[in-house]
């Protein structure tokens, strides 16, 4: 199953990652993000997951929700790096991603899966799911697992509150790179981001294997 069933509580460090420590570059950012945590702080406790697999939507990207400028909408992805742009997708999930780079371009990386860690009974509840492996496997299930949505949009990641990024002590392992999963423009870009070997790492296996 994974590290996750024998979690003990207060092993990971909450301290959130500071924004200077976070790269300017959106496919940089991607990359750095994986093996660093989220923490969700809910009236019932700490929840937590690491990343595992990250997706980079880069300036001029045809697939990025800020190619065309910025709206109501997304105006959250065109802050600083390290703060939350919150979507709903489809109408049905909602998708955390990081804003990256400077204020003023709408530039930012999706987290697309989490190893999940702390208060997994919490997670379970959250999305009437058991299996340890699907809890967070894929970017709409994770902010389900964490009850992500629309409220923390423009929350800023690098301060502890309701939703943070932090650092963990546990090196990731090796980080693979492919195609993202899903789009149809902009499609043959490598901006994906995954633990190799991970199982929390969502999308077919085609695309975790075999690839950079």
């Amino acid at each position: 199953m994974g590290r996750a069933d024998t979690v003990k509580p207060g092993r990971y460090d909450h301290t959130p990652l500071a924004r200077a420590e976070l790269p300017d570059d959106t496919a940089v950012l991607a990359r750095y993000l994986i093996g660093k945590l989220v923490v969700r702080a809910l009236p019932e406790g700490i929840v937590s997951g690491r990343i595992v697999e990250t997706e980079a939507y880069v300036a001029g990207d045809a697939a990025g929700h800020g190619y065309r400028g910025m709206t109501p909408r997304n105006r959250s992805l065109f802050l600083e790096r390290g703060h939350a742009y919150v979507y709903l997708a489809y109408g049905v999930s909602y998708m955390l991603n990081v804003s990256s780079e400077t204020a003023g371009i709408g530039t930012g990386v999706l987290i697309r899966a989490l190893e999940p860690l702390e208060d997994i009974a919490i997670m379970q509840h959250n999305r009437s799911v058991e299996r340890l492996r699907d809890l967070a496997r894929g970017p709409g299930r994770l902010a389900a697992a964490l009850r992500i949505d629309r409220s923390l949009d423009g929350l800023d990641l690098c301060r502890q509150g309701p939703l943070w990024l932090a650092r963990d002590e546990v090196e990731p392992g090796e980080i693979g790179q492919s195609i993202r999963i899903g789009i149809s423009k902009d499609a043959d870009r490598l901006l994906r981001f995954y633990v190799r070997g991970s199982t929390f790492v969502s999308g077919p296996g085609s695309l975790s294997q075999g690839q950079q």
